[in-house]
């Protein structure tokens, strides 16, 4: 087992503490508890990442077990301290040292649980990303994705696209385009590093509204676009009013900051009047300004009838 019992000092209910032993032996994800430099209590996941099992676990160790050296840990206290001082969880891609010596690069999510105490315990969500990681170290994925969101960036989405412009296949494309309302105010608000965060965590929630063969890009500051093969108007609609709910749903939560924002969209589907990329993107960007015009938070479909465009609402 890789959890310690659990003693019910939580208001006294030991059903409180079996719940929580419960969690972490099967939460799907390495997360642990630490106080004063110690793990107070990992979950199997957890010690299965740093390579322990059965018979030895990190509950009750120093957290410098994990580190390659004294001045790696000693570094990565001090960042995480002032991380936490300035009311901001601390989140770092690091490279750990397993139960036999090797090595991989995990990110560490850390969070304070009572930020107005320091030095408290904190949550640490441990997930492995050596094979993101060498990925990104490609050059080939350097040229096609956005570094800030790792999604596919404009020069890679035009690529793709192209594909489809002018193309004889007979099945429809569609294009969405999907503009934040207001970014500027949360940047102004908040500061760079927490849009920042708010980009990323947006740009997975977009991944989380397509289709696995869907193509989602981050073309410049808060504008997104995704590529919809297979898709006429009428289903790219229904997508893009999907994601314009789950966007006015989404609440970034970071630190002590929260905040959220709403989205337009613009949807086209690919057509023969349409006749270069820019052309496309074009109107898609068009559709969504309309939508930015009628008070935002909406969706707008860019249509081509009887020789002239018109946008449809």
């Amino acid at each position: 087992m890789s959890t310690k019992p659990v003693v019910a000092s939580a208001g006294g209910e030991p059903e409180l503490a079996a719940r929580m032993s419960a969690l972490m032996q099967r939460a799907p994800m390495a997360l642990g508890f630490v106080r004063e430099g110690h793990f107070e209590m990992v979950s199997e996941q957890f010690n299965h990442l740093f390579g322990h099992g059965d018979d030895t676990e990190l509950s009750g160790q120093p957290v410098r077990r994990v580190h390659v050296s004294d001045a790696a840990h000693q570094a990565i206290l001090e960042r995480m301290g002032t991380a936490f001082g300035g009311g901001r969880p601390f989140d770092e891609e690091i490279e750990y040292v397993r139960h036999d010596g090797s090595r991989f690069w995990g990110r560490l999510q850390a969070t304070p649980l009572h930020w107005d105490q320091k030095g408290s315990e904190s949550l640490w969500i441990v997930q492995d990303v050596t094979a993101a990681r060498q990925a990104r170290l490609q050059p080939t994925w350097t040229a096609k994705h956005d570094q800030l969101t790792e999604l596919a960036n404009r020069r890679e989405f035009e690529r793709r696209l192209a594909e489809h412009v002018g193309s004889a296949r007979k099945l429809p494309v569609s294009v969405l385009w999907i503009d934040v309302d207001k970014f500027t105010e949360v940047i102004g608000s908040m500061g760079a590093e927490v849009g920042d965060h708010f980009l990323y965590g947006l740009g997975q929630l977009l991944l989380s509204k397509v289709r696995a063969s869907d193509l989602v890009a981050r073309l410049e500051d808060d504008h997104f676009a995704v590529l919809l093969p297979n898709c006429d108007q009428h289903y790219a609609q229904i997508v893009a009013e999907k994601i314009r709910a789950g966007v006015a749903s989404y609440r970034l939560r970071w630190g002590l900051h929260r905040t959220r924002v709403k989205a337009c969209l613009g949807v086209v589907q690919v057509q023969t009047s349409l006749e270069t990329v820019d052309a496309v993107l074009g109107a898609a960007a068009l559709a969504c300004t309309e939508a930015k015009a009628a008070g935002g938070d909406s969706v707008r479909v860019f249509v081509s009838a009887g020789g002239f465009e018109e946008l449809a609402i």
